[in-house]
């Protein structure tokens, strides 16, 4: 539907609008984006990262990475881990002195099935950004939500007071099992739910109350609401507005810069669909996941399994790409 001239004038954003009822964060590694659309939060992942090393605006922050690394010594591994490690710290540094609240920086996708390697790498990173002047407040460490994952998170926060997001999360197990964890922040992700069903079904096309990465994060908001999680729901991975307006209401939201800039120029009313109140009346029933449950039952979901491993694959990828692309400035 059309909104006049005289009527957009006086109307709100979509975004602005959405800004009242979910916290939106910037799903990017790119600071004139972050500049632009002004978000609470910002999350970056290998990939983001990646890209954002590749542009010429960001060639003095990966110069002093590979210093860093250098300056450490060691064999070359270890030089390029280092560098790596620290790369993500300058990047999340400069992305907080933008916004006013949370950065997420991940772990390496390759430890996902290491408890005590992702337990020690977040560690190494927080003391990276304490060295930067950074309080661990002030950061989210993101970890596959594999069972190792989310219990590495659960010893993170309970023993050592780091918040931790976790990533790369398809299964409504996945997503009891880190309530269950006590971590600070989940991230279902939405539209790679949403690719799967499309790819794998009849159906190619869906209404936004009837994307399947729409309903996951509902049942998921539900629950935890209903049941007083503190654990924050941030969707993520969007593939459309249409996504993120059927999430309004939803604790937090990271979207991409190319979602926000449509959302800017939309004018359409917004009407949350998520809340507290109706989350309380849903007809969900509590349930216990211990390790063996848990395997089984996100095992039972398809395209969660193929999913997450299909993510982990890729976050990793990604991560070799950047340790050669540093690789080169290392050994010269």
């Amino acid at each position: 539907m059309s909104v006049s001239p005289v009527k957009r004038q006086k109307m709100e954003s979509a975004l602005d609008q959405l800004k009242h009822h979910t916290t939106v964060v910037a799903d990017t590694g790119d600071f004139n984006a972050i500049d632009e659309y002004k978000p609470l939060d910002a999350t970056t992942n290998p990939s983001l990262i990646l890209a954002a090393a590749q542009m010429p605006a960001y060639q003095e922050l990966v110069d002093d990475a590979v210093a860093y690394g250098k300056k450490l010594g060691g064999s070359e591994e270890d030089q390029i881990k280092n560098a790596c490690d620290k790369l993500f710290v300058l990047f999340g540094a400069e992305i907080l002195k933008r916004i006013p609240g949370r950065v997420s920086t991940e772990v390496d996708a390759r430890l996902s099935f290491d408890k005590e390697g992702m337990i020690q790498r977040a560690r190494r990173l927080i003391d990276l950004y304490k060295e930067a002047g950074i309080g661990k407040d002030r950061i989210l460490i993101k970890l596959s939500s594999t069972w190792e994952g989310i219990q590495a998170g659960k010893v993170l926060e309970a023993e050592y007071g780091i918040h931790c997001n976790m990533t790369l999360l398809f299964s409504f197990a996945q997503a009891v099992a880190c309530a269950e964890a006590g971590v600070t922040l989940i991230s279902p992700f939405v539209g790679r739910i949403l690719d799967w069903y499309v790819a794998n079904g009849e159906k190619k096309t869906y209404e936004p109350s009837e994307d399947p990465g729409v309903k996951s994060v509902t049942k998921i908001y539900n629950y935890y609401k209903k049941f007083g999680y503190k654990t924050i729901v941030m969707g993520a991975s969007f593939r459309n507005t249409g996504e993120i307006k059927a999430l309004t209401g939803c604790d937090y939201l990271t979207i991409s810069p190319k979602l926000l800039a449509e959302l800017s120029k939309e004018y359409v009313k917004l009407t949350p669909t998520l809340s507290v109140k109706e989350a309380q009346a849903c007809e969900l029933e509590k349930i216990h996941l211990d390790e063996k449950a848990f395997r089984w039952h996100h095992n039972e979901d398809q395209m969660a399994v193929e999913k997450l491993s299909d993510g982990i694959r890729k976050f990793a990828a990604d991560a070799v790409k950047l340790e050669r692309m540093l690789k080169v400035d290392v050994i010269s």
